[in-house]
């Protein structure tokens, strides 16, 4: 674990429909050694001096409309959306990545699996992407096996963002054996500052060693660490 902080402030963002809220704060908190703050869809206002801001994996709002799609018109999105603009690093994990397409956050949208089916599994991604606060510690073409699980994780951008995303390195993670269509394998996507990551696969399902883990596997962990370790150093 990396060596706590008493001024490290992190917050977990709980949609109705959430599933993955308290998973998520786990996985801060045994990283970081602090407890995450827990802020409510309906606030209007996120808590000073937040240092990281996590949009957890679930169903918000029902998926009604579209995934994310009413999630990103909640009145906390506003203060998201500007601490997000202020540089204040944000995590979106499948129903999170959702929700900061529909925000305007990062490009593109999450359509439905082209199998047609929820997609349950652990998955391996290659790492394509090693400067961002996320990704700065994994070595490119690092393989990391992660879980995924999402009816509407099928990534979308017409070919021209595609490209731009390509060019300016902002893809974060690719699947090696796509689980549902997702346009150049794309898993993960990064802001053009690169303190925005949305991702689809679940790394804080994947926080502690297989031999002993009640979460199999803990390549997940590295991301939480490279965000703590590098706005500690900072």
């Amino acid at each position: 674990m990396a060596a706590a902080s008493n001024s490290f402030q992190a917050a977990v963002i709980t949609f109705p429909g959430s599933n993955c809220d308290r998973d998520m704060a786990v996985a801060i908190e045994a990283v970081t050694g602090q407890p995450a703050i827990r802020v409510w869809h309906g606030d209007a206002d996120l808590p000073a001096g937040l240092d990281f801001i996590a949009l957890p994996g679930g169903f918000s709002y029902g998926d009604y409309l579209r995934s994310g799609a009413m999630a990103a018109k909640s009145p906390i999105l506003r203060a998201v959306v500007a601490a997000a603009e202020r540089g204040v690093p944000v995590l979106g994990v499948c129903n999170g990545f959702q929700v900061l397409t529909e925000s305007g956050l990062l490009p593109g949208a999450l359509m439905r699996n082209a199998g047609q089916r929820f997609v349950c599994k652990t998955v391996e991604l290659n790492v394509d992407n090693t400067s961002s606060i996320f990704t700065s510690a994994f070595n490119k073409d690092e393989r990391l096996r992660i879980p995924v699980a999402h009816h509407d994780g099928n990534y979308f951008a017409d070919e021209a963002t595609l490209d731009q995303l390509e060019a300016e390195e902002r893809i974060a993670f690719r699947y090696t054996a796509n689980p549902n269509g997702s346009r150049r394998d794309i898993a993960g996507v990064l802001s053009a500052n690169g303190r925005v990551l949305g991702m689809m696969p679940h790394p804080e399902r994947a926080m502690e060693p297989a031999a002993h883990a009640a979460l199999g596997g803990a390549d997940g962990r590295g991301l939480f660490e490279n965000v703590f370790n590098s706005l500690i150093a900072a």
